[in-house]
């Protein structure tokens, strides 16, 4: 196993998934693919390129496939995290047992998401426009030539992030508050989770 000591922290930390992230960590490790740390959790890479990271939620934990939309999912237990994650799907555990059980089930996605990885799959993404503009931003952007201006210098990225944002509220004066909280930001240049 070649751990990378910049993850251990992560193992060492008190958590209900401890024994489970080790357990996920040999696994890993048992697959050849390379550690690091990105986005503050152990993620597995395969010459250089994302393939899978190990995280945890109040009543799960996960293996997070990068282009797991990519995989066969044979024996089905592949999840979407919500309905908006386009490419990355994850294998929830809630016990060490159930991960002990399924290690060669998890051994053999690992290699099927190498194998994507090395044959240059690539997950074709929704473009902005084929998301639902919620009808209150359209009606902002409609009637504020400055804001629209300034919306649509966003990134793609941005722009779907205030998109889902704002269409989550279900109710219409929600997401006209969203809307006005999130202009500062928007002319600033920044998504609506960044500071």
């Amino acid at each position: 196993m070649n751990t990378n000591p910049k993850v251990d922290f992560f193992f060492e930390k008190p958590s209900q998934w401890q024994e489970a992230y080790r357990e996920l960590r040999r696994i890993a490790l048992d697959t050849g693919v390379a550690e690091a740390l990105k986005w503050g959790v152990p993620c597995y890479t395969h010459n250089g390129s994302n393939i899978f990271l190990i995280h945890g939620f109040k009543d799960y934990c996960a293996l997070l496939f990068h282009k797991g939309v990519l995989l066969k999912d044979t024996e089905g237990i592949l999840v979407q995290q919500t309905k908006n994650v386009q490419s990355a799907r994850q294998l929830r555990f809630t016990h060490v047992d159930e991960v002990r059980k399924l290690e060669k089930v998890i051994k053999a996605y690992i290699h099927e998401a190498i194998e994507v990885e090395k044959a240059g799959l690539e997950v074709k993404m929704k473009k902005t426009s084929e998301f639902d503009m919620p009808e209150e931003l359209q009606d902002k952007l409609d009637e504020d030539t400055a804001f629209k201006t300034a919306f649509e210098a966003l990134t793609p990225g941005r722009q779907r992030g205030y998109m889902l944002y704002i269409s989550q509220a279900k109710q219409s004066k929600t997401r006209v508050s969203r809307i006005e909280k999130s202009i500062p930001k928007i002319f600033e240049g920044k998504g609506y989770n960044e500071r």
